[in-house]
């Protein structure tokens, strides 16, 4: 099988898979929707599968698809990348890049962000810091910060990244042994863990309603730390609220079971932060696309 050969196709296949359409895809790549549409066809003959269904609806992924898509689906930009490293090879960054992530961030979002950071830039070398605490750049001497919350005054630029919403949750065996709360009023009568961030006063939103609601309940335990708050809550030790990302691993795993799930909390919103005023590195900026696009990716 000629790889050289496939290249253009698989990125051709990418555009219509993102976009849902053959006629959007040839608009953005200058074509014709029929030269799409034949080298789709192209590309699933080489491979001797088929990729894309259409029905009423439009255009589904198969399997064999979704698969592809998730393996060139960042072909584009790192092409793109490569490109204009090349261009710019006598000036290619180098040094230490610290960066301060908080716990669990660094599962599927931030170490695969940074598999393909370094492949681009080699000769950086990335220094990753994991705490739910707050690290000021200056005082840490970091190059980015990520935080979820409410955002400090401060001199340093913020990027939107995305929001993340807590589930509650609990394990099979719990809601086996304690019963299953059918409303939220019956979380009352249950061992709820609380956070820090989540505890007696809750903030939650009805899904079907949009009404957002204070819920008070008192907590059996509580804890500080979020690897620890998930340990508890798969050690059968109760209820808590789990941030979605988590929750739905978890969840799709069997190893939680999502309760109430017409409530959430309020939303967390997370951001991307640097010192740079004016224009930023460009290296700079790509992380913050791999971070953003891992964090949308892990919340699908």
């Amino acid at each position: 099988m000629n790889t050289i050969k496939l290249a253009p196709l698989l990125l051709i296949f990418a555009e219509v898979a993102k976009l849902g359409s053959f006629t959007l895809a040839a608009k953005k790549l200058s074509s014709s929707k029929s030269a799409i549409s034949q080298q789709i066809k192209r590309l699933e003959s080489e491979l001797d599968m088929q990729l894309i269904a259409r029905n009423t609806r439009g255009l589904v992924l198969t399997p064999m698809g979704e698969a592809l898509l998730a393996r060139s689906e960042l072909l584009s930009e790192q092409l793109a990348y490569v490109v204009n490293d090349i261009k710019n090879a006598k000036t290619q960054p180098s040094g230490q890049f610290k960066i301060s992530v908080p716990p669990f961030f660094e599962r599927n979002i931030i170490v695969p962000a940074l598999r393909q950071f370094c492949l681009e830039y080699p000769l950086i070398e990335p220094e990753l810091t994991v705490t739910g605490r707050w690290q000021d750049l200056i005082e840490h001497q970091l190059d980015v910060a990520i935080f979820g919350g409410k955002l400090k005054d401060s001199n340093y630029k913020a990027q939107y990244i995305g929001e993340v919403r807590d589930l509650f949750c609990a394990t099979a065996n719990y809601v086996q042994q304690h019963g299953r709360p059918e409303s939220i009023d019956a979380l009352a009568s249950h061992h709820y863990i609380a956070s820090s961030w989540q505890k007696q006063q809750l903030m939650m939103i009805d899904k079907t309603t949009k009404v957002e609601q204070t819920l008070e309940i008192a907590h059996s335990l509580s804890t500080n730390n979020l690897p620890t708050l998930v340990e508890m809550v798969l050690s059968d030790m109760g209820v808590a609220l789990v941030p979605e990302f988590i929750a739905k691993r978890e969840v799709n795993r069997g190893n939680l079971v999502h309760l109430l799930p017409n409530y959430h909390s309020r939303p967390w919103h997370f951001y991307f932060l640097h010192r740079y005023q004016e224009a930023k590195p460009q290296y700079v900026e790509r992380f913050y696309q791999l971070v953003k696009h891992y964090f949308l990716k892990n919340g699908d």
